[in-house]
């Protein structure tokens, strides 16, 4: 399994896909933040805060963590290669977790540049270090598990198709439900218990809860289970795979 996470990483950065991502959620939300004028704008808001990069990063990963993934199976499947990696001495699940991993261990890499964010916002605070930590920590790890359940949902697209645009487009639009999807349709019921109970079933419930620094076990066990449900359902597409050539 582990030579299958370096293949993945070095697959990222032997290409342009993995400095492009990179690269890409830099400019945005750099741009946002620190140049254009507005209220995402941290100097324009008078406040030392991050939660311009909060609000946008979730946002900007729609769309990053489908491109990361998009390739994952989907190139196997189309060059056949998938027939021959499914024959060598690993698991359809060992293949799933490094595929997985790898592309979770961009998004944390993309993540890693943003210190120079904390730390700007840190020093221009009155006085410098007037920033709440926890919540900015809070958010980070939130950000993380937000990431890592977008690339486990584009994994599991990616194993539906041959097709990387597909792949791309289903992943952007079921991470969309998982994040909006399940607030928009908690609006549609009267009663408090049925609103809560449907607006839990989203990803933005738990992000919001972890992103005010408390990092509750219950939002944890969502993160991991949204992950693990679809790394399941990803093996288990896998698996269909030898079914129909049995």
């Amino acid at each position: 399994m582990l030579f299958l996470f370096k293949k993945e990483i070095q697959g990222f950065f032997s290409s342009l896909t993995g400095y492009l991502v990179i690269a890409v959620f830099l400019a945005v939300t750099g741009l946002c933040l620190w140049v254009f004028p507005g209220v995402l704008n941290i100097p324009d808001s008078g406040y030392a805060s991050l939660e311009s990069l909060f609000f946008i990063a979730p946002w900007v990963f729609l769309f990053l963590a489908p491109a990361i993934t998009m390739r994952s199976f989907a190139e196997e499947i189309k060059t056949g290669t998938i027939e021959l990696l499914l024959t060598k001495p690993v698991s359809e699940w060992q293949v799933t977790v490094a595929k997985f991993l790898a592309a979770a261990a961009l998004v944390f890499i993309a993540l890693l540049p943003c210190a120079v964010y904390i730390f700007s916002v840190w020093r221009l605070g009155s006085p410098p270090g007037n920033l709440d930590t926890g919540a900015t920590y809070g958010a980070m790890i939130g950000l993380l598990l937000l990431g890592a359940v977008y690339a486990a949902i584009g994994t599991f697209t990616s194993s539906l198709t041959d097709n990387q645009i597909i792949a791309f487009i289903t992943a952007a639009v079921t991470s969309f439900v998982f994040y909006e999807g399940f607030d928009a349709l908690a609006k549609l019921f009267a009663s408090a218990g049925v609103h809560d109970f449907v607006t839990y079933l989203g990803i933005k419930e738990h992000y919001a809860s972890i992103s005010r620094g408390v990092v509750d076990l219950r939002d944890l066990a969502y993160f991991f289970g949204v992950i693990l449900v679809f790394l399941l359902l990803t093996q288990l597409k896998l698996q269909s795979r030898k079914w129909k050539n049995e």
